[in-house]
């Protein structure tokens, strides 16, 4: 409970209160659960006060100094605390939402389990405070300090961090999902497990990060990103070190040959290609073969030709198929189809079967490819419905399919026979 003299005090204004803190240079004045809300408390001096539960909400403390105060659990959603000295404070579980803290110094401050949603912190020092499982969902960081700053399980989502420090920072499974980090400096900064899917990283510098089990799907990168230097390895582990985020987890699968092998046999074992188009009504025939074959405890891979071609297709497809136990291609009103089994084909000796609504024909090249690669190339299954196609799945498809795989397989491990003349 704050001391009444404390609060009457202060209540007779900033200028008035400094005066008496100057002349009685009291270390820690008690306004502890004091009802300050929408106080005029600029340029005051809360040096080392007892400020635990105080409410303070909407208060006016720009430019206050609040250096190794005691914030502990105090109210001060949308505070005003720009360019305010919190140096060395204890914020534990503060509340601070949507509060102003623009330009404030938070060297060494105890911000544990802290609520800073939609707070401003733009060009804020925060180095070296102590962010554990504080929350700073879309909060504004462009331009703040965050060296050195412990953010371990922060909840960063959506936040902007652009050209923000986070050098030597810990972020060790740190949310920075959908986080702006443009211009951001992360050199030397821990990322183990944390998550940045669709974070913007354009122009940032990764140089030095441990990026071990970092989830970076659909990662907004630039030609000015530097990534020079990621650890891959956890901590206990000798260091080997990649340039690229994206491929970071994939090279690190790759060192550890057990797993990878396991996981290729796994998919060269279950998977299935599904190759074709699959628009209007014919998406039927996707959905229906995709969940058939899960049920089978296979792996189905759709491949829909009708998704936007921004680029060359052909390496993608391939590197599936060569993935794949079998394939079921759906030839029926082909676009891309003929393009990519001529590139799949020849190159594959995997069994390819190719599907055909009654009522259509082949495309023309289709019987050069049936010739020349009939070993794996079987023959086409007209069928008049998607209820048939399913009938007929484990007849028709997929058993004559595991049967050519299996001879496939057979052939390919045959010796070379040399004939001595």
């Amino acid at each position: 409970m704050a001391d009444e003299k404390h609060v009457e005090l202060l209540a007779n204004g900033v200028k008035a209160w400094n005066a008496w803190r100057l002349k009685e240079r009291l270390a820690a004045p008690d306004l502890s659960e004091a009802d300050l809300t929408e106080a005029n408390l600029s340029h005051v001096n809360l040096r080392e006060a007892n400020l635990r539960y105080a409410d303070l909400s909407e208060a006016d403390l720009s430019e206050a100094d609040l250096s190794e105060a005691d914030l502990t659990e105090a109210n001060l959603r949308h505070a005003n605390l720009s360019e305010t000295n919190l140096n060395n404070a204890t914020l534990f579980r503060a509340k601070l939402s949507s509060a102003d803290l623009r330009r404030a110094n938070l060297t060494g401050a105890n911000l544990f389990e802290a609520d800073l949603d939609l707070a401003s912190l733009r060009e804020a020092n925060l180095s070296e405070a102590n962010l554990l499982g504080t929350e700073l969902k879309a909060a504004k960081l462009n331009g703040a300090n965050l060296g050195g700053a412990n953010l371990m399980t922060v909840k960063l989502w959506a936040a902007d961090l652009s050209g923000a420090n986070l050098s030597g920072a810990n972020l060790t499974f740190a949310d920075l999902n959908c986080a702006n980090l443009s211009k951001a400096k992360l050199c030397g900064a821990n990322l183990v497990h944390a998550s940045l899917a669709n974070a913007d990283l354009t122009d940032a510098n990764l140089t030095g990060c441990s990026v071990y089990g970092l989830s970076a799907w659909g990662l907004k990168l630039s030609p000015g990103t530097k990534q020079q230097n990621l650890v891959i390895t956890p901590e206990h582990e000798p260091q080997v070190t990649v340039d690229n985020v994206e491929i970071a987890q994939f090279v690190y699968l790759l060192l550890r040959n057990e797993r990878i092998r396991d996981a290729i046999d796994t998919i060269g074992k279950k998977g299935v290609l599904l190759l074709g188009r699959f628009t209007g009504g014919r998406i039927a025939v996707l959905e229906r073969l995709r969940d058939e074959l899960r049920e089978r405890n296979f792996l189905p891979i759709v491949f829909n030709f009708d998704k936007p071609e921004t680029k060359d297709l052909t390496e993608t497809v391939r590197l599936l198929a060569g993935l794949s136990r079998f394939v079921i291609v759906d030839v029926t009103n082909p676009r891309s189809a003929p393009l990519e089994l001529q590139a799949t084909v020849p190159e594959y000796m995997i069994p390819f079967v190719p599907i055909i609504e009654r009522g259509e024909e082949p495309f023309s090249m289709f019987k050069d490819l049936w010739i020349k690669h009939r070993d794996w190339v079987l023959d086409p299954i007209r069928y008049p419905s998607v209820d048939r196609l399913i009938e007929v799945l484990d007849a028709e498809i997929i058993g004559p399919a595991n049967e050519r795989y299996n001879q496939l397989l057979a052939r390919k491990a045959e010796q070379l026979r040399i004939k001595d003349i």
